[in-house]
This record gives C-alpha cells, sequence and structure tokens, in this order.
C-alpha cells in the first residue's frame, strides 16, 4: 500500500510540501524518502537550495575558459596540445626543477632525457571512488576485458573483469571521455568520443574522435579535431564496420572510408544520441540534444526524417529492443522523464504510462534529465524488459508503463548516483546469463541478475550490485591540503565529496568526511585533527577528528548554516556568526578560502566580499561558532584567488573571475585599505579573464605569481616589487587555463605549473619550461600543494600523484 505524502511528512518530522519537493528532486518515491536516515534527509533538503548542480559545476568551468571577450577559443584545447606536442619534441634539459620533461618512451622524438620515469610519481588514488563513467564497452570473446570512459581521466581497460583498472594511456591529447563504441565487425577497433554535450557545470572541451585498431594504441583522427567535434556525446558503428556516425553539439556526421578522413554532415541539429539497428544496419535513429526530438534513417545515416511522437522536450536517449528491433524506447527528458515506445523503428512513437508500481507519476530522471538519462532494452527473450537510469535505476517489465526502483543513491551497498551508460554482458541471453553493467557519476557497477537485483520490498535497494571501481581513478578534484606530520590529505571531489587519504589505509580506503560537491580545502598545521572544506558556494565545513567520520549531524559548517530542528529547515546563525556571501549564495559555485599560513586560527574566504574570521577553532553550535567580518569591499565581481603571505600575515593579495587583482598590507586590520595592482589586474593590455590562482614566494612577500584561465597565451604573470611593475612568464607554455603554481620551498628558482593540459616545470623562476610529460598525466591539474618537499598533483579526472623532491640539489 502506497504511503501518503503526510505519513511521510509524520514519520520524517517535515512539511507535506517538503515531501513533495524532495521526490521530485530526487526522482523518487514516499516510501524511499521514508527509508532514508534522518541525516540523508537533511542533506536531501539542503540540496533544494541548489536545484541544478549539475549545470553551476558546468558554468564555474566554464567561466575559466573564457577570453578576454567573453568568449571561448573554438578549437582552443586542440590548439594546447598541438603547441604541448612541439614542446616535446624540443631537446629536454635532464630533470627540469627535479620533475620528468621531455618526450616520453611512446612519442616520436629523442629519447627522455628527464632521468626520470613514471614510477617518480606515486599515484594516490583514490582507488576505491570513482567518477563519471559515459561508456563501457567489453570484448565479445572475453568477457573479462573491460574499457569504460570518464568524463576527466581518459580511457581505462581491466582484464579481469572490474577487478583492477589501469588508464590505457594517461597521455592521450585528450582525457575528457563522453562516449566509446566498439566496430561489431572488428572488436580490436574502437572509436572514443571527446567533449561533454550535455551542459554539466564542469563539462571539459574535447579535441575530436580517437581510434585504436589493435586495443593498445590511440590516435586522434585529424578530420574530426575541428569545432564541429569539440562536443562528441554518440558514435555508432555499422554492424560491417564500413560505417561511422558521430552525434555532436553540432550535428549529425558520417564516414564511410576506412581511414575516417572525410566526414559528411547529415543533420544539423545538436544531437545527444544515435544507434544502428542491431539487425539492420541500413536502419538508424537519433536523440535531440536538448529540443526534444528524434530522427530515424532508412538508408544507413545518408539522409533522415523526423520521427513523430510528442510534444517532447529536453533531451531525447533511445533503445533497440535486442528481441524486436522494430520496437525502439525513448526516454525523453520532459519535465521529469517519460517513456515512450515506437513500434516501426522510430518511426513513430506512442506514450507509455510511466508509472510507479503504485500507479502515481513516475518521476524517473527528477529534474536533471540533460544530464543522466539512460534507457536499455536489451534482453533478446523480452521486449517489455525495460531499464532506466537517471539519479537512481528503475527497472519496467511491461514496456515503460510501470517502473520499479532498484538502486539507492544514498545507501554504499548500492549503484552510485547518476547513470550515464548502461550495457549488456556479451553472453546476455535472458535465459542463464542476466548480467549488465552500468557506468554512473561513482565509476563502474555490475548487477550479476537484472531480474532480481535491487528486488527488496522496501528500500534500500542493495541486493546483487557490485562495486567495479578497484584502482579506476578518474576522481575529478577541485583542491587538496595535506597534513605533514601525520601524512593524511584530503580532497574535494566533484559529486564525491571532501575525502581524506590516510597513508596507513592506502589508495583503497578513501573516506567521505564530508558529502555533495566538494571544494577548496585545508588543513591546520599544528593540529592533526583538524581540517577544513567546504560545500557549494562558500559554505565552509570544520572536522576535528581527522576526517574520519562522515558529517551525520549537519553541525560542522562555520560559515553559520545549521540544521534548525525545531523548523526542521536548514537555518543561518545571525551576524556576525556567518559568512552572509555564503547565505546569499554571492560566491563562486566553487569559492576560494585559505587558512592563514602565520595563524591557524585566522581563514579568508572569497565571495563578493573577502571574510575574515580569526577564531576558527572556536565551538561551534546553533547560536555560536566563528565571527566572520567582511574586510574587503565589494568589487563588482567575485572573487577566485587568495593568498597570504608566508611569514606576514599583513600582506594578503585576491584576484577576481573578472582578472582584477588586489593587495594590501594591513591584512590583520579591521578595514585593511587595498591598492588595485595593475592596470586592471596584472596585465598590461586589460585581461577581463578569469584569476584561477595567486602564489606569494615563501620568502619575498612582494612577490607573487598570477595565473589566469582562457585557452589564450600570457596566462601567467609575475611581480617583485609588490604589483607596481610585472613580466609575462607563460612564452613557453600552452595556449591554455593555468590553475595552479607551486614554489619549492627549498630551491625558490623552481616552479611548478599546473594547466589544463598537464604540469610543467621551470628551473629559472618562470623565464622558460620544459614540459613534464612523464608525469603524472595530460588531464586538468587544478591544485598543487606541498607535504614537507613531496609535491602533490591534484587533477580533475585522475585523482592525486605526489612526487618527491627533496633530492633536488
Amino acid at each position: 500500500m502506497a504511503i501518503s505524502d503526510e505519513e511521510v511528512a509524520r514519520a520524517k518530522d517535515i512539511s507535506v510540501e517538503q515531501v513533495q519537493l524532495l521526490c521530485r528532486a530526487r526522482g523518487t518515491t514516499n516510501e524511499t524518502l521514508a527509508a532514508l536516515p534522518d541525516g540523508a534527509v537533511r542533506r536531501a533538503l539542503l540540496r533544494l537550495d541548489f536545484p541544478d548542480l549539475p549545470t553551476a559545476r558546468g558554468l564555474f568551468r566554464l567561466k575559466q575558459e573564457r577570453s578576454d571577450d567573453g568568449s571561448v577559443r573554438p578549437h582552443g584545447l586542440g590548439a594546447a596540445y598541438m603547441q604541448a606536442e612541439t614542446l616535446l619534441s624540443r631537446a629536454a634539459p635532464p630533470l627540469t626543477a627535479g620533475v620528468p620533461t621531455g618526450p616520453n618512451g611512446h612519442r616520436e622524438g629523442p629519447a627522455p632525457t628527464a632521468g626520470m620515469q613514471l614510477t617518480d610519481w606515486v599515484w594516490l588514488g583514490p582507488g576505491n571512488i570513482g567518477g563519471r563513467t559515459r561508456g563501457i564497452v567489453i570484448d565479445p570473446a572475453d568477457a573479462d576485458r573491460l574499457w569504460a570512459v570518464s568524463a576527466g581521466g581518459g580511457v581505462w581497460r581491466t582484464e579481469d573483469g572490474g577487478g583492477r583498472w589501469e588508464p590505457v594511456d594517461d597521455f592521450l591529447e585528450n582525457l575528457a571521455c563522453a562516449c566509446i563504441t566498439m566496430d561489431p565487425s572488428d572488436p580490436s577497433t574502437m572509436y572514443v568520443g571527446t567533449g561533454e554535450a550535455f551542459r554539466n557545470l564542469d563539462a571539459i572541451r574535447g579535441n575530436g574522435i580517437f581510434r585504436t585498431t589493435d586495443t593498445v594504441t590511440w590516435s586522434p583522427l585529424a578530420a574530426t579535431q575541428t569545432p564541429d567535434f569539440r562536443f562528441v556525446s554518440r558514435i555508432a558503428v555499422s554492424q560491417s564496420g564500413k560505417v561511422v556516425l558521430a552525434a555532436t553539439s553540432t550535428g549529425l556526421f558520417r564516414s564511410t572510408d576506412p581511414a575516417r578522413a572525410q566526414w559528411t554532415q547529415v543533420l544539423d541539429v545538436p544531437l545527444g544520441d544515435v544507434r544502428f539497428d542491431p539487425q539492420d544496419s541500413a536502419k538508424a535513429v537519433a536523440g535531440a540534444l536538448r529540443d526534444g526530438a528524434a530522427w530515424f534513417s532508412r538508408d544507413g545515416g545518408v539522409t533522415w526524417d523526423l520521427s513523430d511522437g510528442g510534444p517532447w522536450s529536453g533531451r531525447v536517449e533511445l533503445a533497440y529492443a535486442a528481441k524486436d528491433p522494430d520496437i525502439v524506447y525513448a526516454s525523453v527528458q520532459m519535465t521529469t522523464g517519460q517513456i515512450w515506445r515506437s513500434l516501426d523503428g522510430g518511426r513513430t512513437y506512442t506514450k507509455r504510462k510511466t508509472l510507479t508500481p503504485d500507479g502515481l507519476p513516475s518521476e524517473y530522471l527528477a529534474e536533471q534529465g540533460w544530464y543522466d538519462n539512460a534507457i536499455w532494452a536489451g534482453d533478446p527473450t523480452d521486449s517489455d524488459l525495460v531499464l532506466v537510469g537517471g539519479i537512481d535505476l528503475h527497472r519496467s517489465t511491461d514496456g515503460g508503463d510501470r517502473l520499479a526502483e532498484i538502486s539507492s543513491w544514498w545507501d554504499p551497498g548500492s549503484a552510485h548516483a547518476d547513470h550515464h551508460a548502461i550495457v549488456s554482458h556479451p553472453d546476455y541471453d535472458g535465459v542463464t546469463n542476466h548480467t549488465v553493467f552500468f557506468g554512473n557519476d561513482g565509476g563502474v557497477y555490475r548487477a550479476d541478475d537484472l531480474r532480481v537485483v535491487g528486488s527488496e520490498p522496501e528500500p534500500p535497494f542493495v541486493a546483487g550490485w557490485t562495486e567495479l571501481v578497484n584502482d579506476y581513478g578518474v576522481t575529478q578534484f577541485f583542491a587538496g591540503a595535506g597534513h605533514t606530520g601525520s601524512g593524511k590529505i584530503i580532497g574535494g571531489a566533484q559529486d564525491n565529496g571532501s575525502i581524506a587519504f590516510d597513508p596507513a589505509l592506502g589508495t583503497q580506503d578513501w573516506r567521505e568526511f564530508f558529502g555533495g560537491d566538494g571544494g577548496w580545502c585545508a588543513s591546520d598545521p599544528t593540529d592533526p585533527d583538524v581540517f577544513y572544506g567546504e560545500y557549494v558556494y562558500l559554505n565552509i565545513h570544520r572536522n576535528t577528528d581527522g576526517a574520519t567520520s562522515d558529517d551525520t549531524q549537519g553541525d560542522r559548517y562555520i560559515s553559520g548554516q545549521f540544521f534548525n530542528f525545531a523548523s526542521r529547515r536548514w537555518d543561518w546563525k545571525p551576524v556576525p556568526f556567518r559568512i552572509t556571501d555564503a547565505k546569499n549564495k554571492d560566491a563562486l559555485f566553487i569559492a576560494p578560502f585559505v587558512l592563514d599560513p602565520n595563524d591557524e586560527n585566522r581563514i579568508l574566504a572569497g565571495g563578493l566580499s573577502l571574510w575574515r574570521t580569526n577564531d576558527a577553532k572556536r565551538p561551534n553550535t546553533t547560536v555560536d561558532g566563528p565571527r566572520w567580518a567582511a574586510i574587503k569591499p565589494n568589487a563588482g565581481s567575485m572573487i577566485s584567488a587568495i593568498a597570504v603571505a608566508r611569514g606576514d600575515s599583513d600582506v594578503v593579495w585576491v584576484g577576481h573571475e573578472d582578472g582584477l587583482v588586489f593587495r594590501t598590507t594591513e591584512g590583520t586590520a579591521a578595514t585593511p585599505a587595498w591598492q588595485r595592482v595593475g592596470a586592471t589586474g596584472p596585465r598590461p593590455l586589460a585581461p577581463r579573464r578569469y584569476c584561477t590562482g595567486i602564489t606569494v614566494h615563501p620568502t619575498d612577500p612582494d612577490t607573487a605569481y598570477v595565473t589566469f584561465g582562457g585557452y589564450e597565451s600570457g596566462n601567467l604573470w609575475v611581480t617583485t616589487d609588490g604589483g607596481a611593475g610585472w613580466s609575462g612568464l607563460a612564452d613557453d607554455l600552452p595556449p591554455a587555463p593555468i590553475r595552479a603554481l607551486a614554489v619549492h620551498p627549498r630551491r625558490t628558482d623552481l616552479l611548478y605549473c599546473g594547466t589544463e593540459v598537464g604540469l610543467f616545470a621551470s628551473e629559472d623562476a618562470g623565464a622558460t619550461w620544459s614540459p613534464t610529460n612523464e608525469g603524472p598525466t595530460n588531464c586538468s591539474v587544478d591544485d598543487l600543494f606541498w607535504m614537507d618537499e613531496s609535491l602533490v598533483c591534484v587533477t580533475h579526472g585522475r585523482g592525486m600523484f605526489r612526487i618527491d623532491l627533496s633530492t633536488v640539489p
């Protein structure tokens, strides 16, 4: 019997309105909501204040890619890789600043002269926390051989059914992979499309299509390294292998020559999906990326007609029924998801009921079907067996009329949230083999029996789920920090929270200590038990148990937010116990904050204003806590970077998203005076692009390095006189966003630069740079920090790496 809204409201001590909002936002039922632990309910209520986090993530990343005029350079990422390749062709000096330089073994050019191999970089993981996975393929001759592609970590392979994963090549020209397809006529040939077209906040630009013909060597298809292929959402290959179709953000492209050197545009609308009929390659279907439509072809993709269905809206995902390919299912975004079915190969569609088992409307896609939307009808014995994935997975046994939840995002024993790919085991026959694999924001999962997985009478739905992360290291970090004494490291990860690494436990035991999206981090150097992290929009939280336990009470926010048990709502403390910019969301999605390196009780945090507390460790209650004060007036744009000089807390540097940079020498005063440095920031020609970071020299507070976003040259500048004069240091660096810079704590002429296309190093204070392509990867390096003289590299797609630079002469 269905549980009413009123019953759930009484059981959870929340309002009926909150029940309805939660069910809609999470795409779930009253039964699931009633089973949620109280802590999960509180978190879900908090997320109601942030209804479109995937979009917000994407816009944040986009800000860092814009040029001075606000546009994003067409094919900017590809151009940056090309320049990096040019750098790699030069003779590189040995051990540039102690890190690998010069061409590595698999590139053409002179032999490595760096003296360091990849083994000098130590991967820290996480080995047990995955990341956004957009595609999976399986070797039909050996089902233990799988390949998976991640949004920021590239192509991965396992030879033992997911027991252990490894990257196929960390130095591919692009690690932002959105889809993977295997040639049905030749499983050694696979295609990977790069760049996510689905408009999520942290979507990463692509660089065309890559191909392998031996499962080992991957190469870009030169004809696809154009603006038309910046975002490739799906690739389909005909049964003969002769025809390849690519759905991109600008249309549908078709290639028939073996070299894939020629592509013809056959549709000029943004597409998110394309499929060949599994039995007849003359037939194909395609789904809209965002405009609510579908198309069908009867001549192998040469010409296309608009399907008769709808009216529809949003993204459309399609699936042929394996038993009868005349049956095509569509998962249509609409408002919260609808299933439609065609009985004539995609020519016409009729709406299914799309109800819960209790007969209520099933909102299986919640409010983010543009982001996570997957559908499967791969059972060769039953064309009515359908799976759909949004935040959670749902199973229908009557062709989409009734849907039952089979996963629970909030329980660690179930599949992770946000589903993007559903793939059958190659031996799936609907009789003796019912195994299916799933790609989601947590990595790769397996259900050994699709008929019974998640079939408990009530949630959580955990039965039959197997996590296959196991060194599938594709976590997308924004920032990190560590405690030198304990060796513990924390990081803020996209959709995987604030998580911690304990060297005593190893790479396979990273632990979440705060859920949701993680952001900037800090570690108290005087107390190994105190760490700081943040949720979105500058909501700073504090952990005091060495990052060993998860937040269960919702009382760790020191920015002023707390859960009001009396009203059963999230609330804010009065001034001065709150950051008002956090309350008003007047801050970047991932907003900067820093712990003063000279005073472990002082935190500076950036929204529209710069906020300061001098009692960061003050006991936190619902009416008290750290006191905050705005110490820098609103400059008209969000603060994006903060730095405090080591040895002098009065010297503070602040950068903004519009490129402005300010400095004060009165940082501890009640009302510091601020000076804008440079013409409009450090750039002499009025740059308006995002200031990604500021690093102050370890011993000279007048010397600072400032980094910028945008696929442009000139993204790194230095001043040695407190901001009066500036010099550019990026002539030898690719024209791509620079996200982080570190100065060796002992050899201050050694610099390390994290960019969108990997890590670079300099031995002459930035006058010249050499590519460090032997480590760690070619993906975006978002943060760098020191553990004594070991450099920790924080990537957005490959987890974290460490290299010991204490032996640098």
